[in-house]
């Protein structure tokens, strides 16, 4: 037998007698612990992450050298359509994500960006089905909306609390970027409290390195036990795709407008009628007080919640309801998280 013979067929032969590749490699790691895993949580989570495609018409635009009549007698067209007609449209499809938060009533929380003036909105399953959604109300400042679906056998995600949240917690985004389908990638809190963005009318962002792309939007953000603590919103991308810097909207805020949507199907916001400013520590020092964070009250507006309450100006607020306040996001945010006529 020639040589190079011998050689394939001792590899043949090396080949079958060695045990599969999934039985070479090790299951557990020296101490005999499994290696860790995001499978069994993904599970639970998963078919509460859907897609959301959006259907809406828009009127196709001409040229208005077509609505010439000289230039249309020139190149010999036919008279100018009467205007009355309908014009040309054509339909157009968009995809984002959302989070089913309410399985008995079919409630679902994307970002209104997702289904802005959009005709027809469908949500379609981890399984396969695809609804048609209500949309029971939307917030633009907070780029919120909720949808409705009539479906049974759903599965939804339980909260988790934002405020226990730090800065290097690990975290999950589950989304549908690109159109691609139910997409995970993970990472970490990068930076809690992101504001002064011009994304919303209302930040207080969630930031992380959890790769976040277009089509992402509406999606689920995710502790490592499977609990709903953003919705992801926004991502920074100079260069058209995700450099690792993602921003979500906390659950606390989304949860707030999602509750007064659901029961009013509109959103109104508290107003204290304060103007504020933040407390530097140079104006700490000059007021004479050992606070180090809070909104100082620099104004207040005859006939507002504030005078009512007998707040005066250069009053620091460190707290509402028991929640601290670091700023005059903070207490912006905090207020206008309470219903009209609420009491604080």
């Amino acid at each position: 037998m020639k040589p190079r013979i011998q050689l394939f067929v001792a590899l043949m032969l090396l080949a079958v007698s060695l045990p599969s590749v999934h039985a070479v490699l090790p299951g557990t790691d020296a101490q005999g612990r499994p290696f860790p895993s995001l499978a069994p949580m993904l599970k639970q989570v998963n078919p509460a992450v859907v897609n959301i495609a959006t259907f809406s018409t828009q009127e196709v635009t001409s040229n208005p050298l077509l609505q010439d009549p000289f230039f249309r007698r020139f190149f010999d067209l036919p008279p100018v359509p009467d205007q009355r007609q309908q014009r040309p449209q054509r339909r157009q499809q968009s995809a984002g994500s959302g989070v089913i938060v309410d399985a008995k009533k079919g409630i679902v929380m994307t970002n209104y960006h997702v289904i802005r003036n959009a005709d027809e909105v469908h949500v379609g399953l981890e399984d396969g089905r695809s609804y048609k959604a209500k949309v029971v109300g939307t917030d633009p400042d907070l780029d919120i909306a909720i949808l409705e679906i009539k479906a049974d056998k759903l599965v939804d995600v339980k909260f988790a609390d934002p405020k226990q949240l730090e800065v290097g917690d690990f975290v999950v985004a589950i989304g549908n970027p690109f159109g691609l389908g139910q997409t995970v990638t993970s990472g970490i809190v990068s930076a809690l409290g992101r504001s002064g963005l011009g994304i919303e009318g209302y930040e207080d962002f969630i930031q992380t390195d959890a790769s976040i792309n277009p089509g992402n939007s509406g999606g689920a953000l995710v502790t490592l036990d499977g609990r709903l603590i953003g919705i992801n919103t926004a991502i920074v991308a100079p260069a058209g795709g995700n450099v690792g810097i993602g921003f979500a909207v906390p659950i606390d805020m989304a949860r707030a407008v999602m509750d007064q949507l659901v029961e009013y199907g509109e959103v109104t916001r508290g107003r204290l009628g304060v103007t504020i400013q933040e407390l530097t520590p140079e104006l700490a020092e000059a007021m004479g007080t050992r606070v180090a964070r809070g909104a100082v009250v620099a104004g207040i507006e005859p006939g507002s919640a504030a005078e009512a309450a007998g707040l005066e100006i250069g009053d620091v607020v460190v707290e509402v309801d028991g929640i601290r306040i670091d700023g005059t996001r903070d207490l912006r945010n905090r207020i206008a998280s309470v219903r009209p006529g609420s009491e604080v």
